[in-house]
């Protein structure tokens, strides 16, 4: 099994992600400048912010999907400001990917959804493969549902599928996309409730969402875009966002 480089993913400050005078660009605009964030590990912080005001864009950023420009970047143990394009794919080992959308392969069953990302990753053994997908299954409450393909499935399924999907390689953070964007009240309280778990397991998370209800009442640590900056939330201000 493919393994990423073994290197420790916090740094000597201690924070799994570490970014220094950033500016975020999508294609030629700027969507955010002089982006300074720490995240430790084992932390679960938003970044909040309306719609185009430069949450995903941060997030594609630290995956290495757009350029960096900026003095410094840290990310689970990659120097993302000099990262080589053949170590792109150990960096995205080391997180989790969790989207809006789902992006779950309609003509195959969930399982084998998650096989493929095994394969594609290097896992070759399929006692090992059906063991691991048996794992995260069950780690979202899904373990009975491998053989269902995702239309047949609720968008809440989906979705835990879809965090099941970043959880198959161990990840050591977690970057969730407006995951509850497409899911109802109730169904979105079992998501957040399904993610804080999943946290105090140990993985760290940073997750975008405007979903003010998801904010107020799961309170954490919260960042905000807002006029192309990065800026923290004083927690006792959330019930006026």
């Amino acid at each position: 099994m493919a393994q990423a480089k073994d290197i420790s993913p916090i740094n000597e400050n201690g924070n799994i992600i570490e970014l220094q005078d950033v500016t975020v660009m999508q294609e030629d605009n700027i969507v955010l400048r002089d982006v300074n964030l720490e995240v430790k590990a084992g932390e679960f912080v938003y970044v909040i912010g309306r719609v185009g005001s430069g949450k995903s864009s941060l997030l594609k950023t630290l995956y290495s999907e757009l350029p960096f420009d900026g003095r410094a970047g840290f990310v689970v143990g990659y120097d993302i400001k000099n990262i080589k394009p053949k170590d792109i794919p150990f960096l995205r080992r080391r997180m989790g990917i969790v989207f809006q959308d789902f992006q779950l392969l309609s003509d195959r069953s969930v399982y084998d959804n998650l096989e493929f990302v095994l394969k594609a990753t290097g896992w070759n053994k399929k006692v090992e493969i059906d063991k691991r997908i048996r794992e995260v299954l069950a780690q979202v409450d899904m373990i009975n549902k491998g053989y269902k393909k995702p239309h047949q499935l609720s968008g809440g399924e989906q979705q835990r599928i879809a965090i099941a999907r970043a959880l198959l390689n161990s990840p050591d953070l977690i970057l969730a996309d407006e995951p509850t964007g497409n899911l109802d009240p109730d169904t979105t309280n079992e998501l957040m409730q399904l993610l804080i778990k999943i946290n105090k397991d140990g993985k760290t998370i940073l997750m975008a969402t405007h979903n003010h209800n998801v904010i107020n009442r799961f309170k954490t640590r919260t960042i905000e875009c807002e006029n192309s900056m990065l800026n923290a939330i004083d927690p006792q201000k959330f019930d006026e966002i």
